[in-house]
């Protein structure tokens, strides 16, 4: 008996010690299985110096004057870092209630939600914060395979804790925070709270912090796209305020009150091709990869900095605000001019339409050559395809996204169109071009290259050059005024001038005319320029001859060819609306030229400066010269071309005319110096204008030249150009943060040359204000 008790123990005992063993194995097993990939034997872990410095790609941050961030370039990631204190309470308190309710009880593994997930599968998750943090850090989304799986989790495991030895908790989740894909471009919270709200993170509602928070769970799948799943994405956000009511955050009240709301989502998507100053950010790029490839420009390792994932930062000269507001004003004028246009160019109004002075066979070889330069044959001939298929397909009704001024709003619209016709559409459009800058320091506020940059992408303020008309006179005036001394109270007869063959090596007599056949009597230089009067600028040309009128042109930022001929004085160059701008920003600035400015800092990620510029400046003109240029130029906006900046309306203007001059009246009050041009046959319109501390240009005109308004009435820069500067000079006036100038340009102190004419006979023939001179309005729309 007492055999079979001892046997019975040393059993039990035996089975106690194969217990242990088990266990003692098991749990070696297990510290042996973390400390294997603790020391890289399931693959390789980042060491303290990667996580001090994640490999995440970092967007490269273009930053307005005003500190709003314009947009962004990027490949992949559209992520920008935000530190922990631009984090709403809020927000992390709805990551904390959500994610991991004992954050700040462990040290990267909780204990407890690990043992409950393991007795009680389905009870909840049992990673930590910390612990996403690794597994975004080492490969995002975990395995499908289990054994994979398990080795994925304990690499987070010791990830996690080395993340809790090296980082405070704030910092762990702002980490994480900015780490996470919310879709949609949205890398990280920043980018997601920009995309979906429209805000900064630090903007963030109670309700907005939950839906992000929410997105944690399956960015994919709880997206709020309407299109998505935006059912699951309301209750995924509500369960969100639920957690944040169970652990106190918020009260019952205002958790019952914010889960019956909508997601009021206010979606902005972020591309390269829509948003703000669209074809200014494509010129900073290209501005940006010329720097890059500049050895002098490297990293301190000796490669290349990475526009796209570097995360640098490039602090800009345009102002949002400005921006904004040349935007909207091109947007307002450019449909209800773009709707004339169609309304002039129906097939029984204009059979060749859109083009005008052009036969059917130059018209085919004009869309020939532009279907083989286009992108839809360049990939069809890569495609294997012969010329011949290729001319084919473009006759054949196909579907495709297409271009339209909608309800007043650029938009794409789906349509089944042959490509040949789709060319011609596309022909159709008027496009229009615009900058704004302040003369003293060069900075360009505001850049509009076109209506819209998916569809047309061509810059036309600084890759197009278009001929400049009356625009380019104030330089034949200054020429004038800094050799002869003139006064704009000098009177010139308005008779014909012929300038002879081989005079300034002109090739052939070249004799201008003036619109309506007006020749009698005399005008003031003042007048002459007002109403362009091509009689009197000739005039001056064969007194000053054009090659100091070219060379002041050239000391003025023009870089243009300049034909040193006579006719150049009417506007005969080709230059872009950046050059104008910068050159007549001199007058505006005491006759000193300022090299135009678009970018004043370059920081990387650690802020540290990499590019600051340096003015570029010099005397061109005495300051004398430059204000009586600038006094003969206000003379347009008071009896010229551009007076009706200062009209209240007359009931005499035709409706018709009147519904395309938008934002009419204007009714400035303030000195405004400026210059419209038209060219002969309509194509170009122009006005340039200044006051004291910003001098704006714009163009208008079609992609081809003989594309165009019939007649000058609607052709006209005054018509075309002018009300888009107007309403945008409104608009700015009203912003009074802006401090747009309404004073008088600064008078030199040693002035001599006389400007005021009010002692002067005047010519009985002026403007009311109202009228245009006679370069732009024909005889029927005179009053």
């Amino acid at each position: 008996m007492a055999n079979t008790k001892k046997e019975e123990v040393s059993g039990f005992e035996k089975y106690i010690r194969w217990f242990w063993i088990l266990f003692l194995a098991g749990v070696f097993s297990i510290v042996l299985f973390f400390l294997l990939a603790s020391w890289g034997a399931f693959g390789e872990l980042p060491d303290h110096t990667q996580l001090e410095n994640p490999k995440t790609n970092l967007a490269t941050e273009i930053i307005s004057s005003d500190g709003k961030t314009l947009a962004k370039f990027y490949f992949n990631d559209n992520r920008t870092p935000v530190p922990f204190n631009e984090l709403p309470k809020h927000l992390v308190e709805a990551l904390i209630a959500t994610e991991d309710a004992r954050y700040y009880d462990h040290s990267g593994i909780d204990g407890r939600g690990t043992l409950r997930a393991i007795l009680k599968p389905g009870s909840g998750g049992a990673s930590t914060i910390s612990q996403q943090l690794a597994k975004q850090l080492l490969h995002g989304e975990g395995s499908s395979n289990i054994f994979t799986r398990v080795i994925q989790k304990a690499k987070e495991w010791v990830i996690a804790i080395r993340l809790e030895r090296q980082y405070t908790k704030e910092e762990i989740i702002a980490q994480y925070f900015n780490i996470y894909d919310f879709g949609n471009n949205g890398d990280g919270i920043r980018s997601a709270s920009n995309i979906y709200f429209n805000k900064e993170p630090k903007d963030l509602s109670i309700k907005e912090s939950a839906m992000l928070v929410g997105m944690f769970k399956n960015s994919s799948f709880y997206n709020p796209i309407p299109s998505r799943n935006p059912v699951g994405v309301k209750n995924r956000r509500n369960v969100v305020l639920y957690q944040m009511e169970n652990y106190g955050y918020i009260s019952k009240k205002v958790k019952d009150s914010l889960q019956k709301t909508e997601l009021d989502l206010d979606f902005s998507p972020q591309t390269h091709s829509t948003g703000s100053a669209t074809y200014f950010r494509e010129y900073l790029r290209s501005w940006m990869k010329d720097w890059m490839n500049d050895p002098k420009n490297r990293k301190p390792d000796g490669s290349k900095y990475n526009i796209n994932s570097d995360g640098l930062k490039i602090y800009t000269t345009i102002d949002s605000r400005m921006q904004k507001y040349a935007e909207l004003a091109v947007s307002r004028h450019m449909p209800r001019l773009q709707a004339e246009f169609f309304n002039q160019n129906t097939p029984d109004r204009n059979p060749t339409a859109p083009f005008r002075d052009l036969n059917k066979s130059e018209i085919n070889k004009l869309l020939n050559s532009h279907m083989k330069r286009g992108e839809r044959w360049r990939i069809l001939k890569k495609a294997g395809k012969s010329d011949k298929e290729i001319v084919a397909s473009f006759h054949k009704p196909t579907k495709m996204s297409v271009f339209k001024w909608k309800d007043g709003k650029a938009s794409q619209v789906d349509t089944i169109m042959k490509p040949i016709d789709s060319m011609r559409y596309y022909k159709s459009f008027l496009h229009p071009g615009m900058m704004s800058m302040d003369p003293q320091t060069g900075h360009v506020k505001a850049w509009v290259g076109g209506m819209d940059y998916r569809h047309f992408k061509y810059d036309m303020v600084k890759q197009g050059k278009r001929q400049v008309g009356s625009t380019f006179k104030p330089f034949v005036y200054a020429t004038a005024i800094n050799q002869l001394h003139m006064s704009p109270c000098d009177k010139l007869p308005l008779a014909p001038i012929t300038i002879e063959a081989n005079k300034f090596g002109n090739p052939e007599p070249w004799t201008p005319t003036n619109d309506g056949g007006d020749y009698d009597g005399e005008k003031t230089l003042k007048d002459a320029l007002a109403n362009s009067v091509n009689t009197i600028t000739a005039r001056l040309m064969d007194k000053v001859g054009p090659q100091p009128v070219a060379e002041l042109a050239k000391n003025l930022g023009i870089t243009s060819e300049i034909p040193l001929v006579p006719s150049i004085a009417l506007g005969t160059p080709d230059i872009s609306v950046y050059e104008m701008v910068g050159a007549y920003s001199a007058f505006a600035n005491q006759g000193v030229y300022t090299k135009p400015v678009m970018i004043t800092t370059i920081v990387d990620k650690n802020d540290t400066v990499l590019y600051q510029f340096v003015p570029e400046t010099k005397d061109v003109l005495s300051d004398e010269t430059a204000y009586v240029t600038v006094k003969l130029m206000e003379g347009v906006t008071q009896s010229g071309s551009g007076g009706r900046l200062r009209g209240k309306g007359r009931d005499k203007w035709r409706a018709d005319y009147r519904e395309i001059i938008t934002g009419y009246p204007y009714e400035f009050t303030n000195p405004i110096a400026g210059k419209t041009g038209t060219t002969q046959n309509q194509s170009d319109g122009w006005f340039m204008g200044m006051v004291p501390n910003l001098v704006t240009g714009v163009w208008v005109g079609a992609e081809d030249r003989s594309v165009h308004f019939s007649s000058v009435r609607y052709g006209q820069g005054a018509a075309m150009a002018l009300p888009i500067w107007g309403m945008y000079m409104k608009s700015c006036y009203e912003d009074e943060t802006l401090n747009i100038s309404k004073g008088h340009f600064k008078k030199p102190s040693n002035l001599s040359i006389e400007v005021d004419c009010s002692n002067y006979q005047q010519d009985d023939s002026g403007s009311d204000g109202l009228d245009v001179p006679e370069e732009d309005v024909p005889d029927e729309l005179e009053m």
